[in-house]
């Protein structure tokens, strides 16, 4: 008979050397791992880019959607965004964008709170060899890499051309945002183009042309209030973006005007979309933002790893043909919102018909 003792030791001694081997080949593995991947990793050259994000408000909804979006495709596509928000303060931005440069960053994607004082944080990058994309907000007379943004001049364009192609409208009121964003100008030229022909044929009257500091939708609401008291008669308003022409539809709503004048803004908010459903916003004009953040995300990797970028658009900003990557924005009112918003998931179906 096997001694029961010798047996017992016999088990687990075999044990042992069956562990012992496992745990042989699970290092050996691990090992073996580590060094494929430092490998593939010289062999490829690559990093973690690192990219800095620095906005200049996040006050609207469409920018806390930039912000989202950026962030996601960033994280997607292996990168790292360090967000800044400047809360409408230039000297704040400058401040962050020194931060941002503190922390090693490879690129910069600057939304400008001003167009101008933005340029002295794109000197500072510079310094540093840092590449600046200039996102949506073009900054004025300096050295950015790249333009990225939808097609202000034609968001002009279509928000005169919505207002005037649904009825005869003779008094328009414009609202624009605030002057330091130069994608304010670019509106104005836009639809300038088309109502100017229209004024000078004695068609439409410009009642007035405002500009709101900081985009503060309280401005809108004041001066078409102002406005209504004198007396005036409003067929029609161009408010430079959803949140203004809220602030716009809230004074018409003071003096029971709600859905006799016909407002059209810009960004689509999903507030917007819901009063163009309900009737009280005549139309939006709708930038899919999604388009616009994976290729900044694409182009400032592309930066990163100092590769070339060819774009056949530039725009001039005062100091250099800059290359312009440019989307083209669509107008929205009640009839086409199914086609477009829903259609592309910008807002679900359920919120914006939700009343």
């Amino acid at each position: 008979m096997i001694n029961r003792k010798f047996l017992k030791n016999s088990t687990i001694g075999l044990l042992s050397v069956v562990l012992c081997g496992l745990l042989t080949l699970i290092v050996m593995e691990v090992v073996k791992f580590s060094r494929s991947h430092r490998d593939n990793d010289k062999i490829s050259g690559e990093k973690k880019i690192k990219i800095g994000f620095s906005l200049g408000t996040l006050k609207e909804e469409r920018w806390i959607r930039d912000r989202d979006i950026l962030m996601a495709k960033a994280k997607e596509m292996g990168a790292e965004l360090i967000v800044q928000n400047a809360n409408n303060d230039d000297k704040d931005q400058l401040k962050q964008v020194k931060y941002l440069l503190e922390q090693k960053i490879d690129v910069l994607i600057l939304v400008p709170n001003d167009n101008i004082k933005s340029a002295k944080a794109v000197e500072l990058a510079k310094e540093q060899g840092v590449p600046v994309i200039s996102y949506d907000r073009l900054v004025l007379n300096a050295d950015i890499d790249l333009y990225v943004s939808f097609d202000n001049f034609k968001v002009g364009e279509l928000m005169a051309n919505t207002l005037i192609q649904s009825e005869k409208l003779e008094n328009i009121l414009i609202v624009n945002g605030a002057e330091n964003d130069y994608n304010t100008k670019m509106i104005k030229q836009g639809y300038d183009k088309v109502l100017k022909p229209l004024v000078s044929d004695g068609k439409v009257n410009i009642i007035s042309e405002e500009w709101s500091a900081n985009w503060l939708r309280e401005y809108a609401f004041n001066v078409v209030d102002s406005k209504l008291q004198q007396g005036e008669k409003i067929d029609a308003v161009i408010a430079g973006n959803d949140s203004l022409a809220q602030g716009v539809i809230e004074a018409l709503s003071e003096h029971r005007l709600t859905n006799k004048v016909k407002v059209v803004g810009q960004d689509a908010d999903l507030r917007a979309c819901q009063r163009i459903v309900e009737g009280s916003q005549y139309a939006t004009i709708y930038k899919p933002i999604e388009k616009l953040a994976e290729p900044a995300i694409e182009v400032a990797l592309k930066l990163g790893k100092k590769e070339s970028i060819y774009l056949k658009h530039t725009i001039y900003n005062g100091k250099n043909n800059v290359p312009y990557y440019v989307l083209t924005p669509i107008a929205v009112d009640k009839n086409n919102m199914e086609d477009t918003i829903i259609r592309d998931g910008f807002h679900l179906r359920e919120e914006v018909y939700k009343d």
